[in-house]
């Protein structure tokens, strides 16, 4: 058997298409997390695909793996230092920071929606250019916002058809409580250096809190004694923390305490959450990649330039999304045209570009095979279409100022003017 040669430009490792049979669930899944955001008040807003490399490494944290490990970073001509957007919260802060949008009336509720770039080991649910829907709640420290954003992630799921969701949470304080807690959690993970991956001896030193994330066996094991940050939080955190779950318990939305739960970015302050379906298994329950994470950034807006202003908000990663809905709910493509135009002759094929405008105007969907002149070959296309009507313009209907109208399933035909076609294919239809 001959070997099929492969094409000579392909997309790079971790980077992928999106074809035809995805994309509907794409614009699916954002038009169904666009309506229920804008029923919540969220307005949409649009940041660059670049920015300062800055931005990043203060904003998310210069310790984190994202930021040493996962970051497209590029050099212009000039000498400036960018950043393909490896997250969206950061550049919606600095929008927010550079155009003044604290001085309208908060709190501020904004969406966002587009490509990311991160550079990882390509895997099931993780790509090196991924998309995800965001939210964002500016100007407001209340816990009553973290549990609103978690009940819209929640109730985007469902409408996708996603079920045995399950939201894990988490307070990770703030700098009153964390500071403490770190001492602790440094101490005790010292004990255990040398059981530690080669990541987390480095995290110990630099950011012990991440290794709480490590997703290594051993160091699991090591995590699981752990002292607990949940028990260290000062009143503040604790209270906010305990009115976030009164919140859910209300909603009865269904959530795990998880407190090694911490997040990736530096950013976050107080409620970190993330959202999972759960499948039935041979009895085990497994659950997916997390398709929702998020918390509170209180100190981000000011860290990045700003007023010191609260703030809340989390992510849906959309491939991840796609993957779970695709195996649970079949979105129809969009509906094929009832009416088919074929044309005979040059005189004919300029005049149907006309008439085909006039269609589009009147929103009544249409299909066309222009790059075809036999007549044989353009019924053909209007069977697979499933067309009710055909219309047939040749150049004597043109000279004419007529055209003729045929019915598919009994072969009737009949000849209309031209300038009344609309109206007479508005009533055919709506009989229909």
């Amino acid at each position: 058997m001959a070997r099929v040669k492969k094409p000579k430009f392909q997309t790079p490792t971790g980077i992928h298409d999106i074809l035809p049979e995805d994309y509907v669930y794409f614009q699916k899944v954002y038009k169904i997390a666009e309506d229920i955001a804008k029923f919540y008040g969220f307005k949409g807003i649009e940041v660059p695909v670049i920015e300062c490399a800055d931005l990043f490494s203060r904003g998310i944290g210069i310790d984190t793996d994202i930021i040493e490990k996962e970051m497209y970073i590029l050099k212009t001509k000039g000498g400036d230092v960018l950043a393909l957007r490896p997250e969206f919260t950061a550049g919606i802060v600095r929008a927010y920071n550079q155009h003044g949008l604290f001085s309208l009336p908060q709190p501020l509720k904004l969406f966002s929606k587009g490509a990311l770039f991160r550079y990882e080991h390509p895997q099931s649910g993780r790509f090196r250019q991924f998309h995800q829907f965001n939210l964002e709640v500016f100007g407001e420290k209340k816990s009553v916002v973290d549990a609103q954003i978690i009940q819209i992630f929640f109730n985007i799921l469902k409408e996708l058809g996603l079920k045995n969701l399950v939201v894990e949470l988490n307070s990770i304080g703030d700098s009153q409580c964390r500071p403490y807690y770190k001492k602790i959690l440094i101490k005790y993970l010292k004990s255990k250096e040398s059981s530690l991956c080669p990541d987390c001896r480095r995290r110990l030193k630099k950011n012990p809190l991440r290794v709480l994330d490590c997703k290594e066996e051993k160091c699991q094991k090591i995590v699981s004694q752990a002292p607990q940050i949940i028990d260290h939080l000062c009143d503040e955190c604790h209270n906010h923390f305990k009115e976030v779950l009164e919140f859910l318990d209300e909603l009865e939305i269904p959530y795990n305490l998880n407190p090694y739960l911490v997040r990736g970015l530096d950013y976050y302050t107080k409620t970190v959450f993330e959202i999972y379906e759960y499948e039935d298994n041979n009895e085990e329950k497994e659950k997916s990649n997390s398709l929702v994470g998020g918390g509170r950034f209180d100190r981000l807006v000011k860290l990045l330039g700003g007023k010191d202003i609260p703030a809340c908000g989390g992510a849906t990663g959309i491939e991840r999304v796609v993957n779970l809905v695709k195996t649970k709910a079949k979105f129809s493509q969009p509906m094929l045209p009832k009416v088919f135009l074929a044309q005979l002759g040059s005189l004919a094929k300029r005049k149907s570009l006309q008439i085909f405008e006039e269609f589009r105007k009147a929103k009544i969907p249409i299909g066309e095979a222009f790059s075809k002149d036999s007549l044989k070959a353009q019924l053909r296309i209007a069977n697979r279409l499933g067309a009710d009507y055909i219309l047939i313009l040749g150049q004597r209907e043109v000279i004419e100022g007529e055209i003729i109208i045929k019915k598919m399933d009994t072969g009737k035909q009949e000849t209309v003017k031209l300038d009344k076609l609309i109206e007479e294919m508005k009533k055919k239809i709506k009989n229909k």
